[in-house]
Protein backbone atom coordinates (compact mmCIF):
# COMPACT_ATOMS: atom_id res chain seq x y z
CA UNK A 1 0.00 0.00 0.00
CA UNK A 2 1.30 3.85 -0.95
CA UNK A 3 1.11 6.06 1.91
CA UNK A 4 -1.09 9.40 0.82
CA UNK A 5 1.65 11.33 2.34
CA UNK A 6 3.94 10.95 -0.35
CA UNK A 7 1.91 11.64 -3.03
CA UNK A 8 1.82 15.15 -2.23
CA UNK A 9 4.63 18.17 -2.04
CA UNK A 10 6.10 19.06 1.38
CA UNK A 11 3.67 21.06 2.68
CA UNK A 12 0.79 18.86 2.56
CA UNK A 13 -2.89 18.54 0.01
CA UNK A 14 -3.08 22.27 0.37
CA UNK A 15 -1.65 25.54 1.67
CA UNK A 16 -3.01 29.23 1.45
CA UNK A 17 -1.26 31.22 -0.90
CA UNK A 18 1.20 33.59 -0.34
CA UNK A 19 -0.25 36.19 -2.77
CA UNK A 20 -3.91 36.13 -1.93
CA UNK A 21 -4.25 33.53 0.82
CA UNK A 22 -6.64 31.45 -0.76
CA UNK A 23 -6.88 27.65 0.22
CA UNK A 24 -5.12 26.11 -2.79
CA UNK A 25 -4.33 22.18 -3.76
CA UNK A 26 -0.87 20.63 -4.37
CA UNK A 27 -0.74 18.92 -7.74
CA UNK A 28 -0.60 14.88 -6.76
CA UNK A 29 2.81 13.25 -7.68
CA UNK A 30 4.62 16.68 -8.19
CA UNK A 31 6.05 18.72 -5.70
CA UNK A 32 3.83 21.97 -7.34
CA UNK A 33 0.67 24.30 -5.69
CA UNK A 34 -1.44 25.71 -7.88
CA UNK A 35 -3.59 29.14 -7.37
CA UNK A 36 -5.89 29.85 -10.05
CA UNK A 37 -5.15 33.54 -9.52
CA UNK A 38 -1.08 33.37 -8.99
CA UNK A 39 -0.65 30.10 -10.72
CA UNK A 40 1.86 27.73 -9.81
CA UNK A 41 4.25 27.07 -6.34
CA UNK A 42 6.97 24.89 -6.29
CA UNK A 43 7.97 23.61 -2.72
CA UNK A 44 11.82 22.87 -2.65
CA UNK A 45 11.95 19.86 -0.15
CA UNK A 46 15.77 20.72 0.63
CA UNK A 47 15.60 24.58 1.71
CA UNK A 48 11.71 24.63 2.70
CA UNK A 49 11.06 27.05 0.08
CA UNK A 50 8.23 28.03 -1.87
CA UNK A 51 9.02 29.51 -5.68
CA UNK A 52 6.42 31.11 -7.37
CA UNK A 53 7.42 30.02 -11.08
CA UNK A 54 6.06 33.22 -12.96
CA UNK A 55 7.76 35.46 -10.81
CA UNK A 56 11.05 33.05 -9.55
CA UNK A 57 10.10 35.27 -5.49
CA UNK A 58 10.61 32.77 -2.62
CA UNK A 59 8.58 31.92 0.23
CA UNK A 60 9.31 30.20 3.28
CA UNK A 61 6.96 29.81 6.29
CA UNK A 62 6.87 30.18 10.30
CA UNK A 63 3.76 29.69 11.90
CA UNK A 64 1.87 28.93 9.15
CA UNK A 65 2.24 32.56 7.53
CA UNK A 66 4.49 32.90 4.61
CA UNK A 67 7.30 35.59 4.34
CA UNK A 68 8.61 36.53 0.95
CA UNK A 69 12.39 36.08 0.57
CA UNK A 70 13.87 39.06 -0.36
CA UNK A 71 16.84 40.12 -2.87
CA UNK A 72 16.06 43.65 -3.34
CA UNK A 73 16.09 46.53 -0.81
CA UNK A 74 13.09 47.93 -2.24
CA UNK A 75 10.83 44.85 -1.98
CA UNK A 76 11.98 44.79 1.96
CA UNK A 77 11.74 48.76 2.19
CA UNK A 78 7.85 48.34 0.50
CA UNK A 79 6.77 45.63 2.41
CA UNK A 80 7.57 47.60 5.33
CA UNK A 81 5.82 50.34 4.40
CA UNK A 82 2.59 48.07 3.70
CA UNK A 83 2.87 47.15 7.65
CA UNK A 84 3.23 50.48 8.16
CA UNK A 85 0.10 51.11 6.22
CA UNK A 86 -1.83 48.40 7.68
CA UNK A 87 -0.63 49.63 11.69
CA UNK A 88 -2.22 53.08 10.86
CA UNK A 89 -5.81 51.93 9.81
CA UNK A 90 -5.99 49.50 12.55
CA UNK A 91 -5.73 52.70 15.14
CA UNK A 92 -1.58 51.89 15.70
CA UNK A 93 1.40 54.01 15.17
CA UNK A 94 4.80 52.27 14.79
CA UNK A 95 7.46 52.96 17.27
CA UNK A 96 10.57 50.89 16.27
CA UNK A 97 11.38 48.56 13.01
CA UNK A 98 13.32 45.80 14.26
CA UNK A 99 14.92 44.00 10.35
CA UNK A 100 16.51 40.96 10.44
CA UNK A 101 20.07 40.66 10.31
CA UNK A 102 20.62 38.82 7.10
CA UNK A 103 18.79 41.90 5.52
CA UNK A 104 21.50 44.35 6.72
CA UNK A 105 23.92 44.70 3.94
CA UNK A 106 20.68 44.61 1.63
CA UNK A 107 19.08 47.83 3.32
CA UNK A 108 22.40 49.40 4.84
CA UNK A 109 22.63 51.73 2.36
CA UNK A 110 18.78 52.98 2.67
CA UNK A 111 18.86 53.75 6.73
CA UNK A 112 18.72 57.62 7.11
CA UNK A 113 21.74 58.67 9.23
CA UNK A 114 21.91 61.40 11.81
CA UNK A 115 24.57 63.62 11.11
CA UNK A 116 24.45 66.54 13.54
CA UNK A 117 27.92 67.76 12.61
CA UNK A 118 30.59 68.21 10.02
CA UNK A 119 29.33 64.87 7.79
CA UNK A 120 30.30 62.89 11.27
CA UNK A 121 27.51 59.79 11.97
CA UNK A 122 26.29 59.53 15.78
CA UNK A 123 26.97 55.58 16.67
CA UNK A 124 24.96 56.42 19.80
CA UNK A 125 21.83 57.46 17.50
CA UNK A 126 20.38 54.24 15.84
CA UNK A 127 19.49 54.40 11.73
CA UNK A 128 15.99 55.05 10.69
CA UNK A 129 13.49 54.06 8.04
CA UNK A 130 10.87 56.33 7.29
CA UNK A 131 11.42 58.56 10.32
CA UNK A 132 11.58 55.42 12.70
CA UNK A 133 14.52 53.86 14.54
CA UNK A 134 16.06 50.78 13.36
CA UNK A 135 17.47 48.06 15.06
CA UNK A 136 18.51 44.05 13.16
CA UNK A 137 17.46 41.22 14.90
CA UNK A 138 19.75 38.53 16.82
CA UNK A 139 21.05 36.21 14.01
CA UNK A 140 19.34 33.13 13.47
CA UNK A 141 20.87 30.88 15.02
CA UNK A 142 20.15 32.45 18.31
CA UNK A 143 16.82 32.92 17.28
CA UNK A 144 15.19 30.41 14.38
CA UNK A 145 12.64 33.26 13.68
CA UNK A 146 14.81 35.48 11.73
CA UNK A 147 15.79 33.00 9.45
CA UNK A 148 12.26 33.38 7.95
CA UNK A 149 10.15 36.41 9.13
CA UNK A 150 11.88 39.42 7.95
CA UNK A 151 11.13 42.08 10.23
CA UNK A 152 8.98 43.14 13.37
CA UNK A 153 7.16 46.41 14.31
CA UNK A 154 6.99 47.65 17.65
CA UNK A 155 3.41 49.73 18.31
CA UNK A 156 1.35 51.34 20.56
CA UNK A 157 -2.58 52.98 19.84
CA UNK A 158 -2.53 55.87 18.72
CA UNK A 159 -1.66 58.30 15.45
CA UNK A 160 1.58 58.72 13.54
CA UNK A 161 3.20 61.87 14.33
CA UNK A 162 3.81 62.19 10.48
CA UNK A 163 1.62 60.00 8.33
CA UNK A 164 2.44 58.67 5.98
CA UNK A 165 5.71 58.48 7.55
CA UNK A 166 8.20 59.98 5.32
CA UNK A 167 7.90 63.45 3.79
CA UNK A 168 7.88 63.73 0.16
CA UNK A 169 8.21 67.69 0.14
CA UNK A 170 9.72 69.71 2.07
Amino acid sequence: MVNSALQYPIYGPEIQCPHCRQTIPALTLTDTYLCPRHGAFEADPDSKELVHLQSGRHWRQWDGEWYRQHTHPDGIRFEIHEALDRLYTQGYRATRVIIADRYKDLVNAYLERSTPWRGQVDPATPPRLYGLPVEFSSSSEEDPQWAVINFNLEKEPGVPVRYPYFRLFE
